[in-house]
């Protein structure tokens, strides 16, 4: 195994929780009529609310192809009454709208010179599920020219949707996706831990086995189990004992239960209802409260025309009692396979 040195964790950098200081949220503008098969104008008025949200505590960064799709882009932002003055757009065309996954993964070390770095760790589009990802793969590099930020390169695939940072040495994945032979075949989990130990500066792996069904990423943890705050995480459980999601989420959660934190701690753990089974032409789409998106001000719940919808609002806002909890409709967005943790990747501010 061949390590860059040094690493950003010898360097004194870390991978912050997402619920510390943004100094903007970046995303990738959806162009792939492919992901949405017919619906993808359906999805601009709850993608520009997700960004109106955003821009009332921070910068939205664009990546866009060209000025033909800003003008598009602008033209949404606009019926949604979008302040523009808050949304910076970049040109670099993208494959596609998951820019949790391909974006940059942002590190600091508020005491270096260079107080911030970027990771570009490799990417394949889930196990070489959607090709081509050439574009998508290059993006963190082109961010870190564009803002004149140094960039690390581990050498293997890693996406943002599959981990999760309480901020406090602490790393969640799922053995379901980054122990999956169609990312990093050559190397086990210890191998795996290593790299992330080294490139986004923890100190501790938990890992949970199962992602949910209809999750064509093979079970990433932003579907499952979120941080809330250094020591706490909301889990989906499915209430439905028939429900096939409903053996693996109690199998997560005795998991989670077992688990300890670096400093002994258990973890505190809130249980998260799951909304509705969402089928569409035949097929079971991914939905799940925990994709949501912790902003500044605001934390940002897909929703579903589901009976749980409420009830997952209101534990969610007694997590984040200084932010605003806001639901936008996720019903045409979730048959692209993702919500809006999936769309969007933060910066820190340091």
């Amino acid at each position: 195994m061949i390590l860059e040195h040094p690493t950003p964790k010898e360097l004194g950098y870390k991978f912050p929780a997402e619920f510390a200081l943004h100094s903007a949220t970046w995303l990738s503008w959806p162009h792939n009529v492919d992901t949405w098969p017919g619906k993808i104008e359906t999805i601009f008025p709850s993608y520009s609310l997700f960004i109106k949200e955003l821009t009332k505590s921070e910068i939205v960064c664009i990546n866009i192809a060209d000025e033909a799709m800003n003008a598009i882009a602008v033209s949404h932002l606009q019926k949604a009454d979008v302040d523009l003055s808050k949304v910076e757009f970049f040109l670099n065309p993208t494959n596609d709208a998951w820019c949790r996954d391909h974006g940059p993964a942002f590190l600091i070390n508020p005491d270096a010179t260079q107080k911030k770095v970027i990771v570009d760790w490799g990417y394949n589009a889930w196990g070489n599920k959607y090709p081509p990802f050439g574009l998508d793969d290059v993006i963190p590099t082109l961010i870190g020219k564009q803002l004149n930020i140094p960039v690390y390169y581990p050498g293997i695939v890693m996406e943002g949707g599959s981990v999760e940072f309480n901020g406090k040495g602490t790393l969640l994945t799922s053995r379901s996706c980054l122990l999956n032979p169609n990312r990093n075949p050559h190397l086990n989990q210890s191998q795996i831990e290593e790299y992330l130990f080294n490139y986004y500066g923890v100190d501790q792996i938990l890992w949970i086995d199962e992602g949910i069904v209809g999750d064509d990423t093979d079970g990433h943890v932003d579907d499952t189990v979120r941080f809330v705050n250094e020591d706490t995480v909301v889990t989906v459980i499915e209430g439905n004992a028939t429900d096939e999601n409903y053996k693996l989420l109690q199998h997560n959660l005795k998991q989670l239960q077992q688990m300890r934190l670096l400093n002994g701690k258990q973890l505190n753990i809130i249980e998260l209802p799951m909304p509705d089974k969402l089928v569409y032409e035949g097929q079971r789409l991914p939905c799940s409260y925990a994709n949501f998106y912790i902003a500044n001000k605001s934390v940002i719940v897909p929703i579903f025309h589901s009976k749980n919808d409420d009830k997952a609002l209101q534990i969610i806002q007694q997590c984040f009692p200084s932010r605003e909890v806001v639901g936008i409709d996720s019903t045409d967005i979730i048959w692209g396979l993702g919500s809006f943790h999936c769309l969007s990747q933060q910066e820190p501010f340091v």
